[in-house]
C-alpha cells in the first residue's frame, strides 16, 4: 500500500478500509504478524521497535483527527535534543472531543484547531509558531521561557516577527507582555538565554553603550556570527555549563585568536559573569569601553547594585584608574576574571 509507504509504515483501520482490504485481510495480516496493533485501530507493518516518527504517526492516526502539538512539533521539525523527551507524543484534538491518553501518548483539546493546524504536513501538526509559544506560555519559569523563544529563532526555524503575528492573533494568552518584550529582544540579535540576559541585565541595566548583536565576520573557519560587538570589543557569550567537547572548545580558541589578528579585544563571558555578577562585569566592560573611546558613564541599577559610585570613575582622558586593583576593598565586590564559570 502506498499509504504505508508515505506514513512510515503505519496505518489505520479505517485507511484501510477505504483502500479495498476487508477486515478478513487485516485479520489475516496481524495473525501473520505482517501487521502489529500499536494502538486501537492503528497497525505498524513489522514486529520490531518502533521509530519515533512511527509513534508520531501511530499517535495521530489513533487521536484522528488529531495533530502533534508541544515538544512533539519541535521533535519532528529540530530533531531529537536537549530540551525535548521522545518518551511522549503530544497531539491535539479540537475542543469538545474525548479521547483517552495510551501509554506514550498525552491528548491535548485545543481551541481553533483547524486555524492552527498543518494537516498537509507528515505527521499532521500544530504550525511551528504556535507550538512553539504554546511551550512558552506553560514553561516553569521565564528563564526557559526566554530559552524556548531564543531557540527557535537561534536554529533558524523561525523568526522573532512570526512569532509575535501568531501572539498578536491569540484572544488571551498569559505571560502576553512579558512574551511580547522577549520577542522584541529576540528581533535586536539576542539568540539564546545569555545573550538575552546581557541585555537585559548588564548593558540595559547599567545603561552601556548599545551593542551590534550577530555580526557576520569572515575568520580562519570560514563566516561566524559574534553574540556581542562594540567598536573594537568583541564578547562570546557562552551558555555551555561545561565544555561540550576538545573540538568545540579548540573552535572557541580559533575565534579568539582571529579577534586578536584583527586587532580586537575578544572577551568570553558565562553564567557566573551575565546572571550571577551582572553589576560587577557592566564595570569591567564599562572600563573596556573607555578605554576604546566611549566618553559615556554606566549608571547602577538599583540601590544595591554592586557597580559602586566611586570605584569606578574614570578619568576625562578615557584611561581605567585603578579600579580594577583596588576594587576588593569594597566589601560587596569580589575578584572576578572575565571568562570564569566559578
Amino acid at each position: 500500500m502506498e499509504l504505508l509507504r508515505d506514513q512510515a509504515g503505519v496505518v489505520a483501520r479505517r485507511q484501510a478500509l477505504d483502500a479495498g482490504l476487508t477486515d478478513n485481510d487485516i485479520r489475516r495480516r496481524l495473525r501473520r504478524r505482517e501487521w502489529v496493533v500499536v494502538h486501537p485501530g492503528v497497525y505498524v507493518e513489522h514486529t520490531g521497535p518502533l521509530t519515533w516518527l512511527q509513534r508520531a504517526w501511530a499517535a495521530v492516526l489513533y487521536a484522528w483527527p488529531a495533530v502533534l502539538c508541544g515538544e512533539s512539533v519541535q521533535r519532528a521539525v529540530d530533531g531529537p535534543g536537549r530540551r525535548r523527551s521522545d518518551a511522549v507524543v503530544h497531539v491535539a484534538i479540537a475542543v469538545g472531543r474525548r479521547v483517552a491518553d495510551r501509554d506514550g501518548v498525552r491528548v491535548h483539546r485545543m481551541a481553533h484547531l483547524d486555524d492552527r493546524a498543518l494537516w498537509n504536513v507528515g505527521p499532521p501538526r500544530l504550525r511551528y509558531e504556535d507550538a512553539v509559544l504554546d511551550l512558552a506560555v506553560v514553561a516553569r519559569t521565564e528563564l526557559d521561557a526566554i530559552g524556548i523563544l531564543a531557540d527557535a529563532c537561534g536554529g533558524r526555524r523561525t523568526t522573532a516577527l512570526r512569532l509575535v503575528r501568531s501572539l498578536d492573533a491569540r484572544e488571551r494568552s498569559p505571560r502576553r507582555r512579558f512574551l511580547d518584550g522577549v520577542l522584541a529582544d529576540v528581533a535586536e540579535g539576542a539568540c539564546s538565554v545569555l545573550e538575552h540576559a546581557y541585555l537585559v541585565r548588564v548593558e540595559r541595566a547599567h545603561r552601556l553603550p548599545r551593542a551590534h548583536r550577530q555580526q557576520r565576520a569572515e575568520a580562519t573557519l570560514g563566516v561566524i556570527y559574534r553574540d556581542v560587538t562594540y567598536d573594537e570589543l568583541d564578547l562570546e557569550l557562552d551558555g555551555r555549563l561545561y565544555h561540550d567537547n576538545v573540538e568545540q572548545r579548540d573552535r572557541d580558541l580559533d575565534r579568539d585568536l582571529d579577534a586578536a589578528v584583527a586587532q580586537r579585544v575578544a572577551v568570553r563571558l558565562g553564567y557566573g559573569q551575565v546572571v550571577g555578577r551582572p553589576c560587577r562585569t557592566a564595570a569591567r566592560i564599562a572600563l573596556l569601553l573607555r578605554a576604546r573611546g566611549w566618553t559615556g558613564r554606566p549608571s547602577p541599577c538599583g540601590p544595591e547594585c554592586d557597580l559602586g559610585g566611586g570605584w569606578l570613575s574614570v578619568g576625562d582622558s578615557g584611561t581605567p584608574p585603578r579600579a580594577l586593583a583596588t576594587a576588593t576593598k569594597n566589601r560587596r565586590v569580589c575578584p572576578v576574571v572575565l571568562g570564569s564559570q566559578t
